[in-house]
């Protein structure tokens, strides 16, 4: 994204009115003295706080892109006695869920004194009448140990549901906060519904805890279950290499999650060491010819007589004839690169005589049902705890993250208006082309991969 593109994005997230309510939570308002001080509105993160944007903003005269900082406020729009709260958990499962689950609980009765929180079942489904899903009620005593847990105490699901119908029952329930942890759909859903109570003049604010396993969300650094489903991913790809080196000219194939972008794979590949190959959605590649993966890969098993790969399932899709079906989450629905990969490869060795043993490992929902780790856990607690902040505070229709060391609050429309994907020529994928020795590029030509059959997604 260019700096023209990004000073066009409103980075000011919403307030439903003015703060009056004094907070339960006593901190400081002078430096120095030893104890946390409230965050002001006019607190700030820096979008680039390097010497070349400081310079650059110098010389234009241009006000640096920057985020709100998250935090506790000393004033807030709710009165926390009077306060009805609602948790909905959307889309796929991720490790964390639990935890920002049982992290916004605690938040609220623990430190605001919020006694009324609910939780919504089977994600957006839950504020369906037709369905009869009950709320259930969220107490200290019911989430305690739900974070030792996989999956979501509340279930989930994916796809749309009909926003006015949504507010309809958030009005109902007299709820005044929902609290939405999802992805990028989940977002653009919460987005829809902010939108809808704004025009109905109502005061509930809703605020995203953002949840994708990719770790694809633009203006967020890091996102909860990512770090436990890259150190999962490793321990299954250190197995899988052991698998390769079990036998003669041994090949396996490890595809895991990324469906536009490769952090989980590029992360992977960091932590193990191991990984010969890493294909992800970003890049492209031809399979035949002399520069293309499969030659690449017979010379790495000709020298070393194993090779691991691991192909995020996004990537690749230019092989395949470009889909209209979409999910019940709206994506379009991709082809399976990961047996492809394994049947080309193993067709294309069989024709030259040359003899391998492939196994092929998708573990994908096993690492999404998975525990949280310990520091995914205190990450998930931090967010929540910031999420809570802001509601309390009155701000809406935002997202919390973490950038430049710092967590914020982001407008939901900035981070949702495109993925954030791995920079060909960032540090991260040097990092990784340097772990794996693979080619820089693995095309014949230099302007477009052989059997390229649908345009790859467009890069940052």
């Amino acid at each position: 994204m260019t700096q023209e593109e990004l000073h066009e994005i409103d980075f000011n997230v919403k307030n439903l009115g003015n703060c009056n309510v004094p907070s339960p939570i006593i901190l400081s308002k002078i430096e120095g003295d030893e104890v946390y001080d409230y965050v002001n509105e006019g607190d700030r993160i820096l979008y680039d706080g390097s010497t070349r944007a400081i310079l650059e903003y110098q010389t234009t005269g241009n006000a640096p892109i920057s985020f709100e900082k998250a935090g506790p406020r000393e004033k807030l729009y709710f009165d926390p006695s009077k306060t009805k709260v609602a948790i909905v958990t959307c889309g796929g499962l991720c490790p964390g869920l639990n935890n920002v689950i049982r992290g916004l609980v605690m938040q609220l009765y623990r430190r605001y004194g919020v006694s009324n929180v609910v939780g919504v079942k089977y994600g957006l489904m839950g504020f369906m009448p037709q369905y009869k899903f009950p709320f259930v009620p969220l107490t200290p005593d019911i989430v305690d140990r739900i974070h030792l847990q996989g999956g979501s105490y509340l279930s989930s699901s994916r796809g749309a549901q009909d926003s006015s119908v949504i507010v309809d029952t958030l009005q109902r329930e007299n709820i005044n906060i929902l609290f939405c942890i999802g992805g990028d759909g989940t977002m653009r859903a919460a987005q829809k519904i902010a939108d809808e109570i704004e025009k109905r003049g109502v005061k509930i604010a809703v605020s995203c805890v953002p949840k994708t396993i990719d770790n694809d969300i633009s203006f967020i650094d890091k996102s909860f279950g990512f770090e436990t489903a890259f150190s999962q991913a490793s321990d299954i790809c250190i197995k899988a290499h052991n698998e390769a080196k079990g036998a003669y000219n041994g090949i396996a194939i490890v595809k895991l999650m990324g469906r536009d972008s490769g952090f989980i794979a590029a992360n992977t590949t960091l932590a193990t060491g191991d990984v010969n190959f890493a294909l992800i959605p970003e890049m492209k590649f031809d399979l035949y010819g002399e520069k293309g993966l499969i030659n690449q890969i017979k010379k790495r098993v000709e020298a070393r007589q194993h090779a691991l790969i691991i192909v995020a399932e996004g990537a690749g899709q230019f092989f395949f004839e470009k889909s209209d079906e979409r999910d019940a989450s709206g994506n379009v629905k991709y082809s399976d690169i990961g047996i492809y990969l394994k049947d080309k490869i193993q067709e294309q060795f069989k024709k030259e005589g040359f003899p391998c043993s492939i196994k092929y490992i998708d573990p994908s929902y096993i690492i999404r049902s998975a525990a949280a780790n310990s520091n995914d856990s205190k990450f998930c607690n931090q967010l929540a705890q910031n999420a809570v902040h802001a509601a309390m505070a009155g701000k809406t229709a935002f997202t919390v993250g973490h950038w430049n060391g710092a967590f914020t609050i982001l407008p939901i429309r900035a981070a949702v208006k495109e993925r954030k994907r791995i920079n060909l020529e960032s540090e991260l994928w040097w990092n990784v082309l340097e772990s794996t020795s693979q080619p820089n590029r693995m095309l014949n030509d230099d302007n477009e991969p052989a059997e390229t059959h649908a345009e790859t997604p467009k890069l940052d």
